[in-house]
């Protein structure tokens, strides 16, 4: 194709993909386009990368996403803890998978490992280039920036937003962005030389303190006072401003410490009317904007990334169908809505005052129940999520359509394996197990047009569970199944659907169609 090379002509660079934002959900973009093959130019006005912990929480699905990656080994061992919350209430997130509960990465970690991912990978990542203009073609987009050596004209295929809550993307493409702005807000530091008892979302009579000392000696605090209305700021807070609203909740003079950073966040709550306008899309908290409570925020960006990658670089190079690249705003904007809802009934909980603890006490009755905490933790970690497929994607079909592929032990020729190491090189994966040689075989057969973009295999399920009774499986690179061969269907039309052309057809034209 016409836009497929990094290399720069004067003062202008071409490649497939533009990425604005270099943090975690930028980062792991770049690095899925790079595993489907596309060029991608990430653009990031920091000089450097992060060196605050801030967003602090990986949930069960994005660990799994990470396994499915070969992450995990890089990423290293990790606190986990089962007890999470809802609005400070109490939750067991215990579910069935390979990562229950919650783990706790520092938002540096998270990013320090996707960039040297992605790097690997290829990505073109450039720093202190700040985006100022965006022009939009019938055929490519021209996004322009200033840098070190100036400025600099980026053309590509598209480009995709993961710039934050103030996107520049998204602002300069015009993109509307409803909601409500923050009416209340926590302000949070890390802080080193102060001696503060633990505190778990502590309800005071002045408001919430939160405190957790780390093994290094530094405090993660945050609080809120009760009726304080959020304030308009274009700045970090000073670390007064939180000492003396620390000492007004808790009595305690930390004004002493020495804080490694500090920010504020409030309960903002936007949305994106549209993750993508042709040839402009928006991932993370470009696309919604919201209270990171309980390390939701990160995750459903990162969430985002894995989805849309891979379709996206189907797309630019002219393999996708009708609509695939379109189903990356109708699943993900689904699943955003829904934790945006969630998001903010916990943020009622948690920074209203007293005149909410009778509904506090009604909560932390409900999730006593296991239906309940069940359907809470689910929505929570990302594993409820059930997409839909189409065609046996219906409510009455097969119960994994849809839905994640299952963590599994699995015997192949080659040995045992699991399902998680079967998608590490982020293409799609046709499942056989049946058991049938002859069934395997015409599963390959129907695979070939594709086996650029699908790997077939087959296995045996080494313990019972959900894979069982599944006969075979059709599952996306992000790890949903797509297809099952339960009613003995063939795989030909979600292969078409969610893989995109084969490989006997002529491309289509215009790449982002």
């Amino acid at each position: 194709m016409a836009e497929d090379e990094s290399a720069p002509v004067g003062g202008q660079v071409r490649t497939q993909v533009v990425v604005v934002g270099a943090g975690p959900v930028g980062l792991m973009l770049a690095a899925e386009l790079r595993l489907g093959g596309a060029d991608v130019v990430v653009l990031e006005k920091l000089p450097a990368p992060t060196t605050e912990s801030r967003a602090s929480t990986l949930h069960a699905r994005t660990m799994e996403l990470f396994d499915s990656r070969g992450l995990l080994d890089e990423l290293g061992t990790v606190p986990n803890d089962v007890r999470g919350h809802f609005g400070g209430i109490p939750l067991d997130l215990t579910l069935p998978g390979s990562h229950p509960g919650q783990w706790k990465v520092p938002q540096d970690r998270t990013e320090a490992l996707l960039g040297a991912w992605a790097a690997r990978l290829g990505a073109d990542v450039r720093r202190g280039h700040e985006v100022t203009g965006l022009t939009v073609a019938d055929d490519h987009v021209d996004v322009e920036a200033e840098g070190p050596a100036g400025p600099l004209t980026v053309r590509a295929l598209c480009v995709v937003g993961c710039d934050g809550e103030h996107s520049a993307v998204r602002r300069l493409a015009g993109l509307d962005f409803p909601g409500s702005d923050a009416v209340r807000e926590l302000i949070r530091a890390d802080v080193a030389g102060i001696d503060v008892p633990d505190r778990r979302f502590e309800r005071l009579d002045g408001g919430l303190a939160i405190a957790a000392r780390r093994g290094d000696g530094v405090t993660r605090i945050m609080v809120h006072e009760f009726g304080r209305a959020a304030v308009a700021r274009t700045a970090a807070p000073e670390f007064t401003e939180l000492a003396t609203v620390w000492k007004r909740v808790t009595g305690e003079d930390v004004s002493a410490g020495t804080p490694l950073w500090i920010n504020a966040f409030g309960d903002v709550s936007r949305q994106a009317e549209r993750y993508r306008d042709g040839r402009v899309l928006l991932a993370g908290d470009a696309a919604h904007a919201q209270m990171p409570i309980g390390g939701q925020a990160l995750n459903l960006g990162l969430q985002d990334a894995a989805n849309l990658g891979w379709k996206l670089a189907i797309q630019v190079a002219r393999k996708g169908s009708a609509g695939l690249l379109d189903s990356y705003h109708d699943e993900r904007h689904a699943v955003g809505r829904r934790v945006l809802s969630g998001i903010r009934a916990q943020a009622l909980l948690l920074l209203s005052g007293p005149e909410v603890n009778p509904l506090r006490a009604v909560v932390g009755e409900l999730v006593r129940s296991d239906d309940a905490r069940r359907h809470l933790a689910a929505t929570i970690s990302g594993l409820d999520i059930r997409y839909d497929v189409g065609g046996d994607g219906a409510a009455d079909g097969h119960p994994l359509l849809g839905r994640r592929l299952p963590p599994a032990a699995l015997t192949t020729g080659d040995g045992r394996t699991s399902t998680a190491e079967l998608l590490r090189g982020g293409r799609g994966l046709l499942l056989d197990l049946s058991g049938d040689g002859g069934r395997a075989a015409a599963l390959e057969a129907a695979a070939a047009p594709w086996r650029d973009r699908v790997r077939t295999v087959a296995a045996a399920v080494a313990d019972d569970g959900p894979l069982s009774d599944a006969g075979a499986v059709l599952v996306r690179p992000d790890g949903y199944v797509a297809w099952t061969g339960a009613d003995d269907t063939t795989p030909e039309a979600a292969l078409h659907r969610w893989l995109g052309l084969p490989n006997t057809e002529h491309p289509i034209s215009g790449g982002l169609s």
